[in-house]
């Protein structure tokens, strides 16, 4: 199958490696993946914010930019989201009844990694080796948006090595939500102190998710507790062999251009 990579501005822009990883998933199933050059900000932080007028070109570009792929893939619940569940909506009632027909093709299209793998490929063993313990935090928007259920721990379960320890209060936010934690920052910090508390209880070495932003914002929170405990992308862990699964580092930053360099085929 020949798949899209739809890498996101905050893996693209700060998470590279997440890039790269879900590109090694998808091609150690034997599936072609291609990043188009083309595609920017998908608009999902101006879409939320209300600048509808603006996110409208970025729309256009997207749906522009993934024409033709069999799938687009994304390791990202809330960028997909925004183009499976908002796209279409904004374009018609800008009155672009060609886009919105296009961006309602293209949201039949496009998946969130997990979504992806177990749901239309059918596939869990992805033959990946990451001998560590492991909670997952289900982002709200694969959670309750995409609704992946239980995709993303079928595919952890399935990771020979690693020992995946449930946590406590799962479903509840982090705290991040884009702009919210900005504008409403002692709320999202006591959100962020109640996930910390869930993820350290465990005793996980490893804290992972679908979403870069979510693991950002927790990853930040327990890198100031100096708690010992890494955020890593579930695309990391199920890129991973025998040979980097001990060495996994929490994703460096890298620029824009870099990164592209770097996931491009």
């Amino acid at each position: 199958m020949r798949v899209g990579l739809f890498v996101t501005c905050l893996v693209d822009g700060m998470f590279p490696d997440v890039g790269d990883a879900t590109v090694r998933v998808l091609e150690r199933l034997g599936h072609e993946v291609d990043m188009p050059m083309a595609q920017t900000c998908c608009g999902q932080m101006h879409i939320n914010t209300g600048y509808a007028r603006e996110a409208l070109p970025l729309v256009r570009r997207h749906v522009g930019a993934f024409e033709g792929y069999e799938a687009v893939v994304a390791p990202s619940g809330s960028c997909v989201g925004s183009v499976r569940h908002q796209y279409a909506t904004l374009a018609a009632a800008a009155g672009d009844e060609a886009l919105a027909a296009a961006a309602a093709d293209l949201a039949s299209r496009t998946y969130e990694l997990s979504e992806f793998l177990v749901g239309v490929l059918g596939v869990t063993d992805v033959g990946a080796y990451y001998p560590h313990r492991v909670t997952y935090h289900p982002t709200c928007h694969s959670l309750r948006l995409l609704r992946v259920g239980d995709a993303p721990t079928r595919l952890l379960r399935a990771v020979a090595g690693l020992e995946l320890v449930e946590l406590a209060a799962a479903e509840s936010c982090c705290g991040f939500g884009g702009t919210f934690a900005l504008k409403n920052a002692d709320t999202s910090t006591a959100m962020l102190a109640d996930k910390m508390r869930d993820v350290l209880s465990t005793g996980a070495e490893v804290v992972t998710a679908g979403d870069s932003s979510c693991l950002m914002h927790i990853g930040g929170g327990l890198s100031r507790l100096r708690a010992g405990v890494r955020p890593v992308h579930l695309a990391e862990i199920l890129a991973s062999t025998p040979t980097a699964a001990s060495t996994v580092a929490p994703p460096a930053a890298a620029s824009p251009a870099a990164s592209v360099a770097r996931t491009a085929r």
